[in-house]
């Protein structure tokens, strides 16, 4: 996975963080995003509920790499995290509020863009309303953090 990350963070990259952050877990895409935003040298967004109202602004950035990243159910540990290829995201069964947006803001940017594009998915442990962020999600964000700071000092730009 790490070099599968570390191939996506090359020429210019925009990262889209999504989530609403009221849901507890499922904020963790804008939750990092924001976290994030002024410790790589990356256009950033956090999207929360809306990745719609992004992609104009994604699509002026005329990125190389699009990494999306989004609280998905796809069946193990809470905060177990995967990077996936656009193309897997469209043909998964996966579990995400945001399911129907994100294939739909997929599509859109493949269809503006020549960018690549990956999401990066965390499995959540609970997205009640009024939940805080779950410690084992938190613990994530902590090492992807952590991952984008090492990965990015690695890559040339």
């Amino acid at each position: 996975m790490l070099d599968h990350l570390k191939f996506h963070l090359k020429g210019k990259v925009v990262i889209l963080g999504i989530g609403n952050v009221v849901r507890g877990d499922d904020g963790v895409g804008s939750v990092l995003a924001s976290r994030i935003k002024e410790k790589v040298p990356f256009k950033v967004f956090y999207a929360e509920t809306s990745p719609e109202n992004y992609l104009e602004k994604i699509i002026k950035e005329e990125p190389d790499n699009i990494i999306i990243i989004d609280a998905v159910d796809f069946g193990v540990n809470p905060g177990e995290f995967q990077v996936l290829e656009s193309q897997d995201v469209k043909i998964a069964n996966l579990f995400s509020t945001h399911n129907a947006s994100i294939s739909l803001s997929i599509n859109y940017l493949q269809s503006n863009l020549k960018a690549d594009i990956i999401v990066l998915i965390i499995q959540p442990k609970s997205i009640n309303l009024g939940d805080e962020l779950s410690s084992e999600v938190s613990e994530a964000i902590n090492k992807i953090e952590s991952l984008f700071s090492r990965l990015t000092r690695s890559v040339k730009h």
